[in-house]
């Protein structure tokens, strides 16, 4: 049975595994041919002695065999020639197996829905897209030589044996089988608690990006202690786990000592009487010994390596979890391009739900005509950003249809789909690098002409015109370098140079004080000149003179209408809100 599991399990492993292998399958096979001599060359040491020992210690004869020496020192420094070699190509080969893995890892990541980041932690997402992919192959790899050169070693270490006194190998190789057997008690002990350990591991991580990211919050409510208590929680439970493991693991070493201790015993005792009896010669004896030790040797040890690769096997099992993990919105199968919006949005009969049996939009039916601008109001939590999340279809949908110009969203191939749809979140994400750069990421073969449109559209001319190394100043990572408005700014510069016929204004505003507020309102009235625009809105005098306003609460449309129609509704839910920021006037 174990023989069975452990076969299917390298099997798939293997399978796996291949199509990263395959291009560099000749330095590989290479690596792992290059472990027979290195292996096989350990017999050669042991069986030289027999003719030594009876010549020269027994017989006392004057010609001795000299060249047994220099023979040995020739036999290792071969040896360790190959053993070179081996740990290079081994090297090279799992660096380029695990930068494959690394891409193929961080491709599957850029096209994974958001909801997968919802329910991911950013340590999670380092730890397995990084850790996993060096243990999966560095680990598997320098294991695999030691356990082929291994292997090797022990069969012709055991045909020495055999060679050399056949009663005394029965003993040896039977106490060989029996030391090796803890090993298959490992995998089923230490599944669970790698597991564990890559949780807590993924903890620490995302401790310390937060630590990096809110540095300032950390410093302004000192909160250091707090972090300080967190982060040793953490490490608890990491060396908890860790000793779990030594405790589930430790003892295999020791167990392999001690039986292959009373192994050697009985080898000397049964090795006695065979020499009395003349059955074997001294220099067979000493031979012999010296292949069971080194045989032996090895073997005490080896339980470390095997843990290793049990590591590595699992690390491999992580990897693949995220590789067949399906990517939940794509594009369906003959789906075409989005050419532009002519006409109208729709939604029709539009529920959503982020967890099953949680609805978070109910009956959602909305028409938009190309060219309006529509705000989103309504209580915090009540739906707003997960409705126009649904347009570029960062979620999908439930049940029911959202429709451009009648046909399906989801009819439409993703990338065109976004490619028409330019977004300016509350907070907006900017990248490490320049102003520039940031910016063409809207349309990266942009003309200079088309970048100092968007930057005058955007009111970034007089900004950029005072910075030293204009639109080439680094802003740092996460654009940390630049004021909320001034990101706004670039964000905005950005959309323009999409050129997008639809945009999402996600509470663009709502972080910013009065005087950046000002300038901000006014780069985004100019980037809603011609364009159908959906404004989530905190501050309702922004949003007065959309064409139509939607007052979202608890996943349902409760009113829909000008703001003026909205403001004479009698009690309406749109005069609470007006009348709860204005009151003061």
């Amino acid at each position: 049975m174990f023989t069975k599991l452990k076969h299917s399990q390298f099997v798939l492993n293997y399978r796996r595994m291949w199509p990263f292998i395959k291009p560099y399958w000749f330095r590989a096979l290479l690596a792992t041919l290059i472990t027979i001599p290195i292996g096989s060359l350990d017999a050669v040491i042991a069986l030289s002695l027999k003719p030594y020992m009876d010549m020269v210690v027994i017989d006392k004869s004057i010609e001795s065999p000299f060249y047994i020496p220099l023979l040995i020192i020739l036999f290792t420094l071969i040896q360790s020639g190959l053993d070179y070699s081996s740990t290079y190509l081994n090297t090279w080969v799992g660096s380029k197996i695990t930068m494959e893995l690394k891409q193929k890892l961080y491709k599957k990541l850029v096209y994974f829905e958001s909801n997968f980041f919802d329910t991911s932690s950013s340590g999670m997402v380092i730890y397995r897209f990084d850790n996993d992919p060096n243990l999966a192959c560095s680990g598997l790899l320098n294991n695999l030589k030691v356990f082929t050169s291994r292997i090797f070693s022990s069969i012709s270490l055991i045909a020495v044996l055999i060679y050399t006194s056949w009663q005394l190998a029965i003993i040896a190789i039977s106490v060989l089988f029996i030391s090796l057997y803890p090993l298959t008690k490992i995998r089923a002990k230490i599944k669970e608690i790698t597991k564990r350990t890559a949780v807590a591991g993924g903890e620490a991580v995302t401790l310390y990006n937060e630590t990096y990211a809110g540095n300032k919050t950390i410093a302004s409510y000192n909160l250091q202690r707090h972090q300080e208590m967190l982060f040793g929680e953490v490490l608890k439970k990491l060396f908890k786990l860790s000793i779990k493991q030594t405790q589930k693991t430790g003892w295999l070493s020791p167990m392999m000592h001690i039986i292959i201790s009373i192994g050697i015993a009985l080898v000397i005792w049964a090795g006695s009487s065979l020499i009395m009896n003349n059955t074997i010669t001294s220099g067979s004896f000493v031979a012999f010994m010296t292949a069971m030790l080194m045989l032996y040797t090895p073997i005490k040890n080896i339980g470390k390596n095997y843990n290793q690769v049990q590591l590595s096997f699992m690390a491999i099992e992580r990897v693949f979890e995220l590789l067949e993990l399906p990517i939940k919105i794509k594009n369906k199968k003959n789906a075409r391009a989005l050419e532009g919006l002519h006409n109208e949005i729709t939604f029709k009969d539009v529920n959503f739900e982020y967890t099953p049996n949680t609805p978070v939009l109910s009956n959602i039916n909305l028409h938009f005509k190309k060219g309006q601008t529509i705000a989103f109001v309504g209580n915090s939590g009540g739906g707003k950003t997960t409705l126009v999340n649904l347009i570029p279809r960062f979620y999908d949908i439930k049940s029911g249809s959202i429709q451009i110009d009648g046909v399906d969203i989801r009819d439409f191939t993703l990338e065109s789909l976004r490619e028409k749809i330019a977004v300016v979140f509350q907070d907006n994400f900017l990248f490490s690098g320049t102003i520039r750069e940031n910016i063409l990421l809207g349309k990266p073969n942009a003309t200079q002409a088309e970048i100092d449109l968007a930057v005058k559209s955007a009111c970034l001319e007089d900004f950029v015109h005072h910075l030293e190394h204009g639109l080439d100043t680094d802003i740092g990572e996460r654009g940390t370098l630049l004021s909320g408005g001034q990101k706004q700014r670039v964000a905005i510069a950005r959309a323009f140079l999409k050129n997008a016929p639809i945009v999402i204004l996600d509470e663009a505003t709502s972080a910013l004080d009065n005087k950046s507020e000002a300038i901000v309102q006014q780069a985004i009235d100019n980037l809603m000149k011609d364009r159908t625009v959906f404004v989530i809105a905190h501050r309702l005098s922004t949003i007065q003179n959309a064409d139509k306003i939607v007052v979202v609460n608890e996943g349902k449309i409760v009113e829909e209408g000008t703001h003026e129609k909205l403001l004479n509704i009698e009690n309406g839910a749109y005069r609470a809100l007006y009348m709860a920021q204005f009151k003061s006037k």
